[in-house]
């Protein structure tokens, strides 16, 4: 027992500084990088902001009808293009449109960054399969590190507001359509390929005429959980100064509102919901 405790003690006594050494890389980069962060900030700012700015200068009730009709036209559907309409409108009538539309924003935003790296990522890992062994411990930690720990690295080098909220989300969802996309283009019948090699297509014609139109609804389900993983990180994102319908949930917490918290809240899954259903892909909507 007594060399059990000696062993015990000499462990707790001897820390491994992981704390120290994470600390010392976000001060290095900080030292060495700011001027970069500081352009990435202000550019990001400058598209979030001024696509906030932009929806918001159009009327509330002229954009509602808009939404709506687009839904109709892209899925014909008139009964889910209501229920836009009038989901729309309650979340109008409940005050949050101002805070739906900074979250629209930073979701588009977070889709459009993670599917810009994750599809590229996911197909060049499935055709190395020696990255992809690279690439999974790294992706395994990005989905289960905790998201608030995301926030204080974001929060030192990008400071309160909307960037480090978007920074943090995108690290947090990218995970998602590289494995999607690997999983799509890994399954890709093998017939399918032998066929296109038997036709003379070059590696670059396999990939765009045959694995990635086999392996679209597999990406394009990825979309859809890439939409739905960013929209879940309005209330987190909200703790950094992100606005957006995260913010009223976090005041209705800190002053225990029960109604506001609730509004705020059902207005989250009122925005879940109807882009759940409008870019889910038709097969499913069946």
């Amino acid at each position: 027992m007594n060399g059990l405790d000696g062993v015990q003690h000499w462990i707790v006594h001897h820390v491994i500084p992981l704390g120290a050494w994470a600390t010392a890389a976000i001060d290095a980069l900080k030292n060495n990088f700011q001027g970069f962060f500081n352009v990435l900030s202000d550019v990001l700012g400058f598209l979030l902001d001024n696509t906030t700015g932009a929806l918001n200068w159009v009327s509330p009730l002229i954009l509602i009808v808009i939404f709506a009709g687009l839904t109709w036209y892209f899925k014909k559907s008139w009964k889910l293009a209501l229920f836009v309409l009038i989901a729309l409108t309650f979340v109008l009538n409940q005050g949050y449109w101002g805070r739906t539309i900074e979250t629209l924003s930073l979701v588009a935003y977070a889709t459009l960054a993670c599917m810009l790296i994750g599809v590229p990522l996911g197909v060049a890992a499935a055709h190395h399969p020696t990255l992809y062994r690279i690439l999974r411990p790294v992706l395994d930690l990005m989905q289960t590190l905790p998201t608030f720990v995301y926030l204080i690295p974001t929060l030192v080098l990008f400071g309160l507001g909307s960037v480090p909220g978007l920074i943090s989300t995108v690290v947090f969802v990218v995970p998602t359509p590289v494995r999607l996309t690997y999983v799509g283009i890994v399954n890709v019948p093998r017939p399918l390929i032998e066929a296109g090699q038997a036709f003379g297509a070059s590696p670059w014609e396999l990939l765009w005429k045959v694995e990635i139109p086999a392996a679209m609804p597999t990406i394009l389900a990825g979309l859809t959980q890439v939409i739905m993983l960013s929209l879940s990180m309005v209330v987190i994102a909200a703790l950094v100064g992100a606005g957006g319908l995260g913010e009223p949930v976090v005041e209705a917490m800190e002053t225990v509102q029960i109604g506001r918290g609730f509004t705020s809240g059902l207005a989250i899954v009122i925005v879940a919901v109807i882009l759940d259903r409008v870019f889910r892909p038709e097969r499913e909507n069946a």
